[in-house]
């Protein structure tokens, strides 16, 4: 039976901090091809070198994006992601919401206040006293994370 290759640890560290390239294998640009100082798998410097290569070697847009493997719209949004923020533009975010949007700190109280009335209440009936109480939908789960991390003192750094 064949051994599993070990994954090396700047493949590991990109992947860890967002920055892994996921299509490493559509970046035919040559100095990737060549130098061994340019990794495909490394996103931030492949936009980087994208965005260089247009601005400075003046290559066309629809160049540039066959060479590094990405679409136009993709060249475009790393431009000004680029031109907004720098460097740090240019790494992936994180889509979606970021925090519990529903769970304000007034529904945390109302379940809190109607879990000390009454110790042995479940969490889908909190689930619905809130729906009832503020007209929201709130699954289960987040409203049980939400709990959990209410419990837990914060320590200020």
């Amino acid at each position: 039976m064949a051994k599993l290759k070990k994954p090396d640890q700047k493949t590991l560290e990109l992947k860890r901090t967002g920055a892994l390239n996921p299509r490493p294998d559509s970046v035919s640009d040559t100095l990737f091809q060549e130098n061994p100082f340019f990794d495909p798998k490394d996103l931030l410097q492949v936009r980087y070198e994208m965005l260089r290569r247009h601005s400075v070697e003046r290559v066309s847009i629809v160049d540039v994006a066959t060479k590094f493997g990405v679409s136009r719209p993709t060249v475009y949004q790393a431009q000004a992601a680029f031109q907004q923020a720098g460097l740090s533009g240019l790494l992936p975010k994180h889509r979606g919401p970021k925090e519990g949007h529903k769970l304000s700190a007034e529904v945390i109280d109302y379940v809190v206040a109607l879990r000390t009335a009454e110790p042995g209440l479940t969490t889908v009936a909190c689930v619905q006293a809130v729906q009832e109480k503020f007209g929201i939908t709130v699954h289960r789960r987040s409203l049980e994370r939400a709990l959990a991390s209410k419990k837990k003192p914060r320590n200020p750094v």
